[in-house]
C-alpha cells in the first residue's frame, strides 16, 4: 500500500486533531477556567497563529470548535488560513466546575483538599459541584463523531477545544476506562493530539504535539 505525501497509507483513514486553545491569563495563574468566558493572552494569540501555520499545512477538510472565545478565538486563525468555516458547539466546552472555578490550584487543595484528592485517585468526582468526567465525554465525543463522520475518505477534522475536555474524549474514542483518563498526560497551550482511524477503531498517533506528525516507520504502523 503506497503512502502519501504526508506520509499516511492510501485508505488508512480519517483523521482528528484534537488542539487546545491559546495561553490565557488565568492558565499563567493556574486558575480553574471551567466554562468562564477567559480571553487570550497576546501570547495566547501569537501561539494560535504559530500553530495555525503548521496545521493548516495538514489541509484540513472541517473545523469544529467549543463556542468559549479563548477556543473559538484559536481556531479563528487557523480558519483565516484556511479558507474553512468554523462550527462552533458548546458540547466542546470545558469542564464545568461550579465552585471550583475561579480558584488558584493551591486555593483549590486548601478548601477542597479530599475532593481534589479523590479525583486524582480517579474517583467520579463533581469538583465544586460541577460535572463528572463521564458527562463531559458523553457530551463532547458525540460531537466530535458526528463531524468525523462527515468528512471524505481520509479526510481530517480539527476539532478546537480545552484540556480536560480534550482528554475525557480521547479516553472515550479510544474506548478506555474513565478511571484510567488520567494516564493521558496534559496538554500545553496550542498543543494538540491526533487520533487516526485504524482497523480496530480510533488510535492515539500524536499526544501533546507541536509540531507536524511524522509517519510510523516500523512494525507498528
Amino acid at each position: 500500500m503506497s503512502a502519501g505525501a504526508d506520509g499516511r497509507k492510501a485508505g488508512r483513514g480519517r483523521r482528528v486533531i484534537l488542539w487546545r486553545h491559546g495561553q490565557t491569563a488565568w492558565n499563567v495563574e493556574r486558575r480553574f477556567q471551567g466554562t468562564t468566558d477567559v480571553e487570550l493572552t497576546e501570547t495566547g494569540i501569537g501561539q494560535a497563529r504559530r500553530a495555525a501555520r503548521l496545521l493548516a499545512s495538514l489541509k484540513p477538510d472541517a473545523i469544529v470548535a467549543s463556542d468559549l472565545r479563548r477556543a473559538a478565538n484559536t481556531a479563528a486563525e487557523l480558519a483565516a488560513l484556511t479558507d474553512l468555516d468554523v462550527t462552533h458547539d458548546e458540547g466542546l466546552r470545558e469542564t464545568y466546575a461550579g465552585v471550583w472555578q475561579g480558584l488558584t490550584h493551591e486555593e483549590i487543595i486548601a478548601r477542597h483538599g479530599d475532593e481534589y484528592a479523590a479525583w486524582k485517585r480517579g474517583e467520579p468526582v463533581r469538583r465544586g459541584g460541577g460535572e463528572l468526567e463521564t458527562e463531559v465525554a458523553d457530551r463532547a465525543a458525540p460531537v466530535v463523531l458526528r463531524h468525523a463522520e462527515k468528512l471524505p475518505e481520509d479526510g481530517t477534522l480539527v476539532v478546537v477545544s480545552h484540556g480536560g475536555t480534550i482528554r475525557t474524549t480521547i479516553g472515550r474514542l479510544l474506548g478506555l476506562e474513565s478511571p484510567h483518563w488520567e494516564s493521558l498526560g496534559g496538554l500545553s497551550n496550542c498543543c494538540w493530539s491526533v487520533l487516526g482511524e485504524g482497523a480496530r477503531g480510533w488510535r492515539l498517533l500524536e499526544h501533546n504535539a507541536g509540531t507536524l506528525p511524522e509517519p510510523v516507520l516500523g512494525d507498528d504502523d
